[in-house]
């Protein structure tokens, strides 16, 4: 496992965006619409539905809130906070630790297989429309092994775009795409989907309050209900999701 804890912090500012173009890019990126694929991967959610686990409002909010607390959100968001760091200081050997972190640190094939591929999409994408020499430093990085949370951190640390503000937009994206899934699959109502979003307002920001200051060497996960019914998807006969 490589040592990440090492990475320089910039001695010259860098977040120089305007706040307006911040949020607006940002939007851009995490909205729905982004063609990365987000609407079709559940990680392992469908899974927990079928086999009585999620059921409700509560089991819903409770599901994602142990993500956020131990599980892949969690997971995602360090290495999101990290990958920023290196990208703020142009530290390309660091850039690549992370990614080769964040694509072995995965616990499950089709989580693995979630995060490159909407990485992939993500610096195809972007760095067409939103161009900036933080993406360029991944074009050293073969594009299908860039992981999900390295390529928008690199987006939005050369935008000017603080890891506050960025970090925490992550987050409730993740956790807003599976809002999504659940809405679907248990289905929740609209408005019940809306209060778990609701409730999911105070972890959100203790995540990404943790995420900002750990050590990828000291990341860990504990979510094992989650990442078997990641595996177990993998065989699900009937499934609406990738993952």
């Amino acid at each position: 496992m490589p040592a990440t804890h090492g990475i320089p912090t910039p001695t010259v500012p860098t977040m120089n965006t305007e706040p307006g173009s911040a949020l607006y890019r940002l939007l851009t990126w995490l909205s729905p619409s982004y063609p990365v694929g987000a609407f079709a991967y559940s990680q392992g959610i469908e899974t927990a539905v079928a086999r009585g686990s999620v059921t409700d409002r509560s089991s819903a909010q409770d599901w994602i809130e142990d993500s956020l607390e131990a599980g892949t959100l969690w997971s995602d968001a360090v290495i999101f906070a990290r990958s920023h760091d290196a990208a703020r200081a142009s530290d390309r050997r660091a850039l690549r630790a992370i990614n080769d972190f964040a694509r072995a640190f995965q616990p499950t094939a089709e989580i693995r297989a979630e995060t490159l591929a909407q990485g992939a999409a993500f610096y195809s994408v972007t760095s067409e429309a939103w161009p900036c020499p933080a993406l360029d430093v991944l074009s050293e990085i073969e594009p299908a092994q860039i992981a999900y949370p390295v390529a928008v951190a690199c987006a939005a640390a050369g935008h000017g775009i603080s890891l506050d503000v960025a970090l925490e937009a992550w987050l409730h994206a993740g956790a807003s795409s599976l809002v999504s899934a659940l809405v679907r699959l248990v289905p929740l109502g609209q408005t019940d989907g809306q209060h778990v979003l609701a409730g999911l307002e105070a972890p959100i920001a203790a995540t990404a309050q943790r995420a900002r200051r750990l050590r990828l060497d000291d990341v860990f996960t504990s979510c094992l209900m989650a990442e078997i019914c990641s595996m177990a998807h993998e065989t699900q006969s009937t499934r609406l999701f990738r993952s």
